[in-house]
């Protein structure tokens, strides 16, 4: 018997990345799957195939309804909801003295606010189904921080508080809500960084680990919190570092 076999999930940002690895290693391990992403063209090439059990939805996260119309595919398609996956994620860097209002904006609609909505519509699903998986990605940087990362830090910080919230809330329901900090891991986000041959030997200097991390690591650490491995561990943010953490805490 597969790890996720008669689950029922949602991804967000599935068109690269740690999102593209969540789902695929999810499917893989059972699970029918609403993958979501903004970049309706990438989200076609990383899912490209025709699994049945993977449905796509291009959308933008911060969209009024797209909760409601993510929540209702995977209940029309599949019939319910067990584990929600928020992923989707923007960073910049910009120093606080001169950061643009939309830059902060966007930043916290993306990272926070449309992991808060999507959480909220969860709820009732996962009920109906007498228990469920809430998994927010956060990162590093709910610990620690460096210049130019205030928006992102500040979503990261209020991804941990959401989410041990939701966890006190929700156990009475057999709902659990954990969260992943990631370290330095070869995403979307990043990759454009490594041109630069400074930042790349920065980035792989992070890990105690004679690697960078890979988008499958954080997929390996999501699937643990989905499965039934994971049913006594909640409010909990796992990092997948490669050690950084312990080097400067």
């Amino acid at each position: 018997m597969k790890r996720l076999d008669n689950k029922i999930a949602i991804v967000t940002g599935a068109a690269d990345g740690m999102g593209e690895a969540i789902v695929k290693l999810f499917a893989a391990e059972g699970a029918q799957l609403i993958a979501m992403d903004i970049d309706a063209d990438k989200l076609k090439q990383a899912h490209a195939g025709g699994n049945e059990n993977i449905k796509l939805i291009a959308s933008d996260v911060t969209r009024p309804q797209v909760a409601d119309e993510a929540i209702g595919e995977a209940v029309n398609a599949f019939g319910g909801l067990d584990i929600l996956v928020n992923c989707a994620g923007v960073v910049e860097y910009e120093n606080v003295e001169v950061m643009r209002d939309d830059n902060w904006q966007r930043t916290l609609d993306v990272n926070l606010n449309a992991v808060f909505s999507l959480c909220r519509k969860a709820i009732p699903q996962m009920r109906k189904r007498k228990g469920g998986r809430i998994i927010n990605i956060a990162s590093i940087n709910a610990y620690v921080v460096a210049p130019g990362l205030a928006a992102y830090a500040a979503s990261k910080h209020g991804i941990a508080g959401l989410t041990k919230t939701l966890a006190v809330e929700l156990g009475p329901d057999n709902i659990t809500a954990n969260y992943i900090n990631p370290g330095a891991i070869l995403t979307g986000m990043t990759r454009p960084l490594m041109e630069d041959p400074e930042t790349k030997a920065l980035f792989e200097s992070f890990a105690v680990l004679p690697k960078m991390g890979m988008p499958d690591d954080i997929a390996k650490g999501a699937l643990f919190l989905a499965s039934e491995d994971a049913a006594f561990i909640t409010g909990h943010g796992l990092t997948i570092d490669g050690g950084f953490l312990a080097k400067v805490k």
